[in-house]
C-alpha cells in the first residue's frame, strides 16, 4: 500500500521559514517524480515545485522562485520543501504528489499539511 505523509506545516509569521517533509512508503521512490502542490481557501490546487526521479531536475512556479527549494533523498524515501521568506498568500494546504516515470496511472497523493502565514 502506497502512502505519502506530509509534515512540517504550521503557523509562521511573514518572512519566516518552514520545511515540509513528505515520507513515502510502499513504492520504489526513485522511480517517481515528486511534486508539491498547494490549495488555498476557495482556490484551485496549483503546482508549487517538482523534482525529477533522480532529483537532478527541479522546476518551480514563478511565485516561489528564489524563496522555495525542493529536494529529495531517495535513500530515505523522503522529499522536502524548504520555504523561506513566506508571505500571507502562501497560506494553503500543501500536498505531496508522487507520479511514476513509467506508468501514468501510478499517481499518489498525501493528505496535506496546513501552512498558515500570518502575523
Amino acid at each position: 500500500q502506497v502512502q505519502l505523509v506530509e509534515s512540517g506545516g504550521g503557523l509562521v509569521q511573514p518572512g519566516g521559514s518552514l520545511r515540509l517533509s513528505c515520507a513515502a512508503s510502499g513504492l520504489r521512490f526513485a522511480n517517481y517524480i515528486i511534486t508539491w502542490y498547494r490549495q488555498g481557501s476557495e482556490k484551485e490546487r496549483e503546482l508549487v515545485a517538482s523534482a525529477s526521479a533522480s532529483g537532478s531536475t527541479v522546476n518551480y512556479a514563478d511565485f516561489v522562485k528564489g524563496r522555495f527549494t525542493i529536494s529529495r533523498d531517495n535513500g530515505k524515501n523522503m522529499a522536502y520543501l524548504q520555504m523561506n521568506i513566506l508571505r500571507p498568500e502562501d497560506t494553503a494546504v500543501y500536498y505531496c504528489n508522487a507520479r511514476s516515470r513509467f506508468l501514468s496511472t501510478a499517481d499518489y497523493w498525501g493528505q496535506g499539511t496546513q501552512v498558515t502565514v500570518s502575523s
